[in-house]
């Protein structure tokens, strides 16, 4: 007499493993997000530190940080440099603003605002001082603490 045997999987060990891979998944993707909210935050850091050299040569023409601003106001929409980061990529897909806070004849702050609707957008803002000093609003509540005067705390 001959046996048919089936080779294959049964439904309950297909079933473990589809459970087993959603598990790995559901640990997996919050960390892959971290990761991609850092690297953009990285690339604001980038653009927040060329946008410095951008004013250091606008000062060192005009003598002063002041007159970087759109219209040739002191704040605002920058017209030395990229008004959106990533810099380099299109405004579309643009992750922060950056502004000028303050400038006058030998100090400016410079922020990079969070875009809302953006995977960035509950992350903070970053800035950067003409002394060197750089923040980020880690804790997103509108100010910098003591503790947030550094781009890694």
């Amino acid at each position: 007499m001959k046996t048919n045997r089936h080779s294959g999987f049964s439904l309950i060990e297909l079933m473990i493993v589809v459970t087993i891979v959603g598990i790995i998944a559901a640990i997996a993707y919050p960390s892959y997000q971290g990761v991609v909210a850092d690297s953009y935050r990285g690339t604001g850091q980038a653009d927040l530190l060329a946008f410095a050299a951008a004013m250091e040569r606008h000062h060192s023409g005009a003598f002063s940080y002041e007159g970087a601003g759109s219209g040739g106001s002191d704040t605002g929409e920058p017209t030395i440099f990229a008004t959106h980061s990533p810099s380099s990529e299109p405004v579309s897909n643009k992750r922060y603003d950056l502004t000028i806070v303050a400038s006058g004849a030998n100090t400016y702050q410079l922020k990079a605002t969070p875009v809302s609707g953006s995977t960035q957008a509950s992350d903070g803002a970053l800035f950067y001082f003409s002394d060197g000093r750089k923040g980020w609003d880690q804790n997103n509540n509108g100010s910098l603490e003591s503790t947030e005067y550094c781009w890694s705390c």
